[in-house]
């Protein structure tokens, strides 16, 4: 298994609209968190708040192209779209400025939501999380940065280690599976928007283009090499100070 833990690019702005996002998903997570132990309450929230193809279709529900993206079926779900927008948000935001950041964001989302009807518009599944939006800022950010390093934290059963990955690969890597398993047999029944995460993660490196176009394109590439265009962060830990091999100990014994 491999997770993005941090970038090592710095930000030299707060992140201020990356922190309200956060904060927006988590809260509004917990606000309906009790709904999990009603299924039936559960579907209804979803059905009346999340993007549902078929009602899209039928020329009404537009406004949960927004709504879905601050909604997750899941603990892990929200953990780790907020794990990626966390890493990525606040190079993106420091690109934008901060209300054209939180424009491109949501603009991302629309476009996943959009994505995802096209691929199957009778649907009635209700598509919910920030995936699509957040799959946009990957998009950008792959765009700007794309030799960025990346930690990434390697765990295959007792082998662990934090190895630094340039952004290209990461995130170029991460889109090509989204391709994969969404034009794989299986993809209506995985319960994943792969559509959603492709739509966004286009819809990002489009809506970017601009802005990159802006500061040199090409040029800008040229001059950082496709890294950032200040030093790279760096951390206490290099790639580990993890133990990389050996047996695990169990800690109830003496």
């Amino acid at each position: 298994m491999l997770i993005p833990i941090r970038d090592h690019n710095p930000s030299d702005r707060r992140p201020y609209v990356t922190y309200a996002l956060l904060a927006a998903n988590i809260l509004i997570f917990l606000g309906y968190y009790g709904l999990f132990s009603n299924d039936a309450a559960l579907t209804r929230f979803f059905l009346q708040w999340g993007m549902v193809p078929a009602i899209i279709d039928a020329g009404q529900g537009y406004d949960t192209l927004v709504t879905h993206q601050f909604l997750h079926g899941g603990l892990m779900h929200l953990a780790f779209n907020m794990l990626f927008l966390w890493i990525y948000g606040d190079n993106m935001e420091e690109a934008w400025g901060h209300l054209p950041f939180l424009a491109f964001y949501l603009a991302c989302g629309v476009a996943a939501g959009l994505a995802q009807y096209l691929s199957e518009p009778q649907s009635y599944i209700p598509m919910v999380g920030a995936s699509g939006a957040i799959a946009g800022v990957l998009g950008g950010y792959l765009l700007m940065y794309p030799r960025a390093r990346v930690d990434m934290f390697l765990f295959l059963l007792i082998y662990f280690r934090i190895i630094p990955i340039p952004a290209w690969l990461v995130l170029g890597g991460w889109f090509g599976m989204q391709v994969f398993a969404g034009l794989g047999p299986t993809a209506a029944e995985d319960g994943v928007a792969y559509w959603a995460h492709i739509g966004g993660f286009i819809a990002g490196v489009v809506l970017a283009l601009p802005l990159w176009l802006k500061q040199g394109g090409r040029a800008l590439w040229a001059k950082t090499h496709g890294h950032p265009p200040h030093p790279d962060a760096t951390y206490r830990l290099g790639k580990t100070s993890l133990p990389s091999t050996g047996k695990l100990r169990n800690p109830w014994q003496r």
